[in-house]
């Protein structure tokens, strides 16, 4: 019979690495401060003492040098699993991720793979000082080679951990900060349960429903969660909820399915609202869905603005506010 226990996303991460450095020898953590102390958040905790220091690297600060050395590594038979300790710091390593890692396949013909994961926190909603708050995921999505995930809870985030192990392709693994800790979900803890890999690529459809399609990924699942159960209490609603988690490649097939059943749609995420996931989203279901629509599409969206400081973070954040009106929108177009 499985086991299971209730694990929060810290935990949950740091579950999957575990299982994956057990099952892998050639499975190797390195960044800063991911040893000794645990990593920033503690993701990486007890992982040194168990593995030692060879498989767990405490690096210099030098976000380009971890990287690139993961690079390195991933192509001479490694799978490393690099920590960036806040997204806004990953733009120092941006030429390795876009001249390197995304190329290597295509540049020596398929012979060479670089299976690298880059984990990192993401997203506003901790009180955070300047860097350590930007949704910069639509930035690792247009480039072609990289694959871009974003778990939204704890069974989820162990589950993607380790398919993003597995795979032969750099992955970037974005955490959503705000939910590490927020909320407990049950995990199986058997490594051979069916459930504790999900497929790259694939979405995940939370809720079947029939009145409209609401799109999300991260922590802005929580949100919708908690806005649609009052709006189905109070108002009755039936609404489909979208769970992306790869963001790069998109499961086009499961949104256009679902929009064509419902014609209404509502997209939700944190991320400024120029270029984002949900524009993207609008342009593909405008090519494949077209007909199908029955209100114009709505976006919820963090603003056009640098992410402020914490004490105006959440004016900067969507809320359920926001997210009703649109779904009020698309209802009543």
């Amino acid at each position: 019979m499985s086991r299971t226990e209730r694990l929060t996303m810290v935990e949950a991460i740091n579950l999957g690495l575990r299982e994956e450095m057990k099952r892998d020898p050639n499975v190797i953590i390195l960044g800063e401060d991911v040893g000794v102390d645990g990593g920033v958040f503690r993701v990486t905790k007890g992982l040194l003492s168990e593995f030692g220091a060879e498989r767990v690297v405490d690096t210099p600060l030098a976000e380009s040098g971890i990287v690139g050395a993961s690079i390195g590594l991933a192509i001479y038979g490694k799978r490393p699993v690099c920590e960036i300790q806040f997204s806004g710091f990953m733009y120092q390593a941006y030429h390795q991720l876009q001249s390197h890692a995304a190329r290597m396949r295509l540049r020596t013909w398929g012979a060479q793979t670089v299976p690298l994961v880059l984990r990192s926190p993401y997203g506003a909603g901790i009180r955070a000082l300047e860097h350590h708050s930007e949704s910069t995921e639509m930035i690792y999505t247009h480039i072609p080679g990289l694959v871009v995930v974003i778990p939204s809870g704890p069974r989820k985030a162990r589950s993607l951990i380790k398919a993003s192990i597995r795979s032969n392709d750099p992955v970037i693994f974005l955490e959503p900060s705000s939910i590490y800790r927020a909320f407990r979900e049950d995990i199986s803890v058997d490594e051979e349960d069916i459930d504790s890999i999900w497929p790259l690529g694939r979405a995940e459809v939370v809720r079947a429903g029939s009145q409209f399609t609401i799109i999300t990924y991260g922590a802005m699942l929580s949100l919708v969660k908690k806005t649609i159960e009052k709006g189905m209490a109070q108002k009755g609603w039936d609404p489909e909820i979208i769970d992306l988690l790869t963001i790069s490649p998109m499961d086009t097939e499961t949104i256009i399915q679902s929009v064509k059943k419902t014609g209404r749609v509502v997209i939700v995420h944190e991320a400024h609202r120029t270029g984002g996931i949900a524009a993207e989203i609008s342009a593909r279901i405008q090519e494949f869905a077209f007909l199908s629509l029955q209100a114009p599409i709505e976006r919820v969206t963090g603003w056009d603005t640098p992410v402020p400081y914490f004490s105006r973070e959440n004016v900067y954040l969507p809320d359920s506010n926001h997210i009703e009106r649109a779904i009020e929108n698309v209802l009543h177009f």
